[in-house]
């Protein structure tokens, strides 16, 4: 049985990674309170400058925030020096997509980086009353 489409006036947009085991939380969540999520696949896309900055600047994060370190060549490409600016970032962003941490979500209620998995639930209307995540960890809405 398939989720009933998400309504036109709360759309949700997740940019997932589908060997992530968080993003893979998120998608399930998001799902599991009967909405049926747009899914961005974000390392086959990959990302516009636009789109970067905008996600970026709607989380409140920054670029800085949203670089992913773990498993990247972020090290290698020197992303991590104090210096670096923010152009930088996004061209290193730009090329190698997975340099992004994920899952971002964007609904009406805004932007979040999703990690823990359960922060994905301050941005719907609606949420499942229980959920096991895939290690076994519930959550509870």
């Amino acid at each position: 049985m398939s989720a009933p489409a998400s309504p036109p006036d709360f759309p949700i947009v997740i940019f997932h990674n589908p060997d992530c085991g968080t993003s893979r939380n998120v998608v399930a969540m998001v799902q599991a309170a009967g909405y049926a999520p747009t899914i961005v696949e974000y390392l086959q896309t990959g990302w516009s400058q636009e789109q970067l900055l905008g996600l970026a600047a709607r989380t409140g994060l920054g670029l800085k925030a949203l670089l992913r370190t773990k498993g990247t060549p972020a090290e290698a490409l020197g992303l991590l020096a104090d210096d670096v600016t923010a152009a930088q970032m996004v061209e290193a962003m730009l090329a190698y997509p997975i340099l992004v941490n994920r899952p971002l979500v964007e609904t009406p209620k805004g932007v979040k980086l999703c990690r823990p998995s359960e922060v994905v639930f301050d941005l719907l209307e609606r949420r499942p009353d229980v959920f096991v995540k895939e290690d076994g960890e519930i959550v509870r809405a």
